[in-house]
C-alpha cells in the first residue's frame, strides 16, 4: 500500500502494486502529512486542521479515528506538518509552533515534547538508532529519542539556506553524514559532528522540496519544484 496527504482535503490509500485506490478518508483541510504504524495497521494524518487523526486500516472506511487535537499554551490550534511513527503506539506530531508533540495513541496522552526554532519543515526518524533529524528555520537538529518520545539533543547546525516554505533533510544510516535541501537549487552534504559542509550538488533547476537517504546508504533522492527526481551516489 501507499498513502497521500492533498491540498484537495483528503487521504488516500492505494494499491502499491497496481496504483488502484483503496481509501479515501476526508479530512476539513489541507493535509500535510502522513505516516503508516510499523505495523501497517494504523495510518497518522495531520495538517491545517491541528488536529492528529489514527485511522485503522484494518476496518476500511468505517473506520472512526482517534482525533488529538493540538494545541499551544492559550488553547491556540496549531498546524500539524509532520507525523512519523516512534512504535507501534507513539506518534510524534511536529507543529508550526515549533514543538514535536509524542502522543500515547492508546489513551491519547501526552509523553514528551521537543522543541526546536521554527516550524518544522521536515522530520525523519532512523529505525536503528532511534535519532530524529529536523529541519526547522535555518537549523539542522538531532535528538536521541527513548520509546516513550522524550529525547535529548545531540546536534544542531545553522545551515546556509532556510526551510521557512520547503525543503528537508536526512541522515545517513552511518549516522557520520547529513544531506540537507531548501530554499535554493543545491543539495549539500554536512558533517554530522561538525556541521561542516562536505559537498555542494548543482543540478535542480528549483527549490529543494524532500531529501532522503535510501536504506542501504549508497545513494539518495533529491525532490524538487522543477519537476524532477534526481539519484546521487553517496562518497564515502
Amino acid at each position: 500500500m501507499a498513502a497521500t496527504a492533498s491540498g484537495d482535503f483528503s487521504v488516500k490509500v492505494w494499491d502499491g502494486i497496481t496504483g488502484a485506490e483503496i481509501l479515501t478518508f476526508p479530512h476539513l483541510h489541507v493535509v500535510k502529512s502522513v505516516d503508516f504504524s510499523q505495523d501497517s495497521r494504523l495510518l497518522a494524518t495531520g495538517g491545517h486542521e491541528g488536529l492528529l487523526r489514527i485511522y485503522t486500516l484494518e476496518q476500511g472506511i468505517n473506520s472512526k479515528p482517534i482525533i488529538i487535537r493540538q494545541l499551544e499554551e492559550q488553547n491556540k490550534k496549531v498546524t500539524i506538518t509532520k507525523c512519523v511513527w516512534l512504535t507501534n503506539k507513539i506518534v510524534l506530531a511536529a507543529a508550526s509552533d515549533g514543538k514535536i508533540r509524542a502522543w500515547d495513541i492508546e489513551n491519547s496522552q501526552l509523553t514528551g515534547i521537543l522543541t526546536v526554532n521554527a516550524e518544522v519543515r521536515d522530520m525523519e526518524l532512523s529505525s536503528s538508532s532511534n535519532i530524529l533529524t529536523v529541519a526547522a528555520g535555518n537549523v539542522v537538529t538531532f535528538f536521541q529519542l527513548m520509546n516513550d518520545g522524550t529525547g535529548k539533543l545531540i546536534n544542531s547546525h545553522k545551515m546556509p539556506i532556510h526551510f521557512r516554505n520547503e525543503g528537508g533533510c536526512s541522515l545517513h544510516p552511518s549516522g557520520s553524514i547529513f544531506i540537507v535541501g531548501g530554499n535554493d537549487l543545491w543539495v549539500r552534504v554536512f558533517d554530522f559532528k561538525t556541521g561542516q559542509e562536505l559537498e555542494c550538488l548543482k543540478g535542480h533547476h528549483g527549490p529543494i522540496r524532500c531529501v532522503r537517504y535510501a536504506p542501504c546508504g549508497e545513494m539518495y533522492a533529491s525532490g524538487s519544484e522543477d519537476g524532477t527526481i534526481r539519484l546521487w551516489r553517496t562518497h564515502l
